[in-house]
């Protein structure tokens, strides 16, 4: 299995040759979205052997993501992972996640951090449990950490599935690519991972009211184009069938 990493980044020149370097070392080929960053990002990859592609403005977490399935799919990617720049997520776990993906196959692998509850900040604990209810309601299915940006996408659901991925969806896109995915009957297997927020990381770019308005407006029309299915809540309160 030909599996390719996706890393978006957006001003991550403190982390992104760390996390990189590190992928690098567990996968050949490795794609970073340089999402408009206005800092030495793309400097400090120039010489790892990576493909760097380069958006011309600033689009969004969701827009970055699309741009690198393209390019992974292009070049016969049969699953990409993909994990953020800012250095939360263990590029040594993928191995876990392709491991699982063997076991599970054609299914969405999400590193889930709501194992480590006690490294997680109580308020995102909180809004990550909040958010599971909802997008698994719509989805049809159970969900773990539905805003985890760590997962293994099978190239059979990136080939098919529509979502949204212009400026306005991104950090709505990973949200509703689990909907879509689940409505698709593509169910989610989780892997636990460690929760880490590295010190020199940069604050995080996701606006609280502004991007939550966007997951819940683009969860709630989706509840009510389907008259808020409660055959769907309860298939997903039931774990046992993801």
């Amino acid at each position: 299995m030909k599996v390719i990493a996706v890393i978006p980044a957006y001003n991550e020149a403190a982390t992104i040759r760390d996390v990189a370097s590190r992928a690098l070392a567990e996968l050949e080929d490795v794609i970073v979205v340089d999402d408009g960053s206005t800092d030495d990002t793309a400097a400090a990859l120039a010489d790892l052997p990576l493909m760097l592609i380069s958006n011309p403005a600033n689009l969004g977490k969701g827009a970055s993501l699309w741009r690198g399935f393209a390019v992974a799919l292009a070049h016969g990617a049969d699953a990409v992972v993909t994990l953020d720049g800012d250095a939360q997520h263990r590029p040594e776990d993928i191995p876990r996640l392709i491991a699982t993906a063997g076991e599970y196959p054609g299914r969405i692998i999400i590193g889930a951090r709501l194992w480590d509850k006690g490294k997680v900040p109580p308020l995102r604990y909180f809004g990550n449990r909040f958010a599971n209810f909802w997008v698994a309601w719509a989805a049809g299915c159970a969900v773990s950490d539905s805003q985890s940006g760590f997962r293994l996408y099978p190239a059979s659901l990136l080939k098919k599935v529509r979502v949204a991925h212009g400026p306005t969806a991104r950090f709505a896109f990973e949200s509703e690519i689990l909907i879509e995915a689940g409505r698709a009957g593509v169910r989610s297997v989780a892997v636990p991972i460690a929760a880490i927020y590295p010190p020199n990381a940069r604050a995080s770019h996701y606006r609280s009211a502004v991007d939550t308005a966007r997951i819940v407006r683009m969860i709630a029309w989706k509840l009510f184009t389907r008259g808020f299915d409660l055959p769907a809540l309860v298939r997903s309160l039931n774990p046992a069938k993801t």
